[in-house]
């Protein structure tokens, strides 16, 4: 642990540096900078507390943190993130019904600023985050933890396998583990987690109905562009728009209206995105800006946040980002959710189990390239028979492994009511 403190306190001047310049560059975030040195006005009455690290994870706790909302109602409810993106989902899913706090660096002070400030009742956190000196420092306070929705592929688990016992001894602290599948288990296993601590409750992401008026509002938008055919490329990475542009340009010589929605996947390239599909001569319209599409429109850049999902109801067919590059992917599930055929390329890895669930449903496919995107596309889009049958797979799919906010909340419900030790409490 010293050695991993060590570390983080010469890394925490860059941090610094970077909250500096991005504070300065994005006014949104500028007052609020502090907040990851643990800064913060104090929270009265032991909230319930639930770390969703950016934009996925957020939408993966957004059914467990409703369900809090509703079983809970007079507990102040705490969503930290770590991303400023991650801070407008709550926003926009949320509003005022949450309290929102940028997650403290995971050093002594920051960490002891945060819990002095917070004081939670139960700390819930999603995914794969696992932090030595906060798990370390609610353990000495007695507060519990509670790891929701973990996964763990196997790169994070070879990387964890090279500190294994500071792995071993923060994976300790945890007294429930609920592990998204079998495997996720059994590499926390490996790694030193008790048995007993874990346990298979599913994938909460799976957990995903369209909300009212969502597929009214998709229709009409869909009228508005003139009843054409749609693809949407979600949530790309930088190296990836060029091949998406290029496919877009050889699709279009089979399907003439073709209409590409392309919604980069980090706010800072919505511009940088425009400039490359405005240099291969390609009419693109922005959603922010609200020029209205038209039949010249051939690139609808998705430069908003919160309407993802309404494009993919949209849409006839959805590329997945992150995919094509080395970035592990993105979550699928929202487009199949809707009835909506996937298409993604190599590096799945963040979503290795749902990637592999989604072909062996038939509800999507995997491509390596350019030109297997090309294919794969225009096979969604000129055969209606492929297309309908992919699109009743994924929504099967996703009805088939619901379950898993049932199961976490079962779980998780005997350390939400607030401990005698805190009745006390300012």
């Amino acid at each position: 642990m010293r050695l991993y403190t060590l570390i983080a306190r010469l890394l925490l001047p860059f941090a610094l540096i970077r909250l500096w310049w991005r504070s300065r560059h994005d006014t949104d975030y500028a007052p609020r900078w502090a907040e990851r040195l643990g800064y913060g006005e104090p929270i009265a009455g032991a909230p319930i507390w639930v770390h969703a690290v950016s934009v996925g994870e957020t939408r993966a706790a957004a059914p467990l943190i409703r369900a809090l909302l509703d079983e809970h109602p007079d507990a102040p409810l705490l969503i930290t993130t770590t991303t400023l993106t991650g801070a407008t989902q709550v926003a926009l899913l949320f509003g005022d019904s949450v309290i929102h706090r940028f997650a403290p660096f995971d050093l002594p002070r920051p960490v002891a600023r945060f819990l002095d400030r917070t004081r939670p009742r139960v700390a819930v956190i999603l995914e794969t985050e696992i932090w030595p000196q906060l798990f370390a420092a609610l353990e000495r306070r007695r507060i519990p933890l509670f790891l929701a929705n973990v996964r763990l592929s196997e790169r994070s688990c070879r990387r964890y396998r090279r500190i294994p016992r500071l792995i071993q001894k923060t994976l300790a602290v945890p007294a429930v583990i609920a592990a998204q599948s079998a495997a996720d288990a059994a590499r926390l296993r490996t790694l030193g987690a008790p048995a007993a601590h874990i346990h298979v409750t599913g994938n909460m992401k799976f957990e995903l109905s369209p909300t009212a008026g969502l597929r009214e509002a998709a229709q009409a938008l869909k009228l508005a562009w003139g009843e054409r055919p749609v693809w949407v490329a979600a949530s790309t990475h930088q190296g990836e728009d060029d091949i998406i542009l290029g496919a877009h340009k050889v699709l279009k010589e089979g399907f003439p209206r073709l209409l590409l929605v392309l919604v980069p996947r980090h706010p800072e390239r919505f511009e940088s995105v425009g400039r490359l599909a405005r240099a291969k001569g390609m009419a693109v319209v922005t959603r922010r800006a609200g020029p209205p599409v038209t039949d010249e429109t051939e690139v609808l850049l998705g430069d908003t946040m919160g309407e993802l999902m309404l494009f993919f109801a949209a849409a006839d067919c959805a590329f997945i980002g992150g995919s094509l590059v080395d970035a592990g992917g993105h979550n699928p599930l929202e487009a199949l959710a809707l009835g909506v055929p996937v298409v993604f390329g190599p590096h799945m890895f963040n979503f290795d189990e749902i990637a592999r669930l989604t072909l062996e449903a038939g509800a999507g496919m995997r491509v390596v390239d350019e030109d297997g995107l090309i294919a794969a596309v225009r096979t969604y889009l000129g055969d209606a028979r492929v297309r309908q049958a992919a699109s009743t797979a994924g929504e099967s799919l996703v009805r088939a492994h619901q379950g898993a906010l049932q199961r976490t909340y079962a779980r998780l419900a005997p350390f939400l009511t607030r401990p005698a030790r805190l009745l006390a409490d300012p």
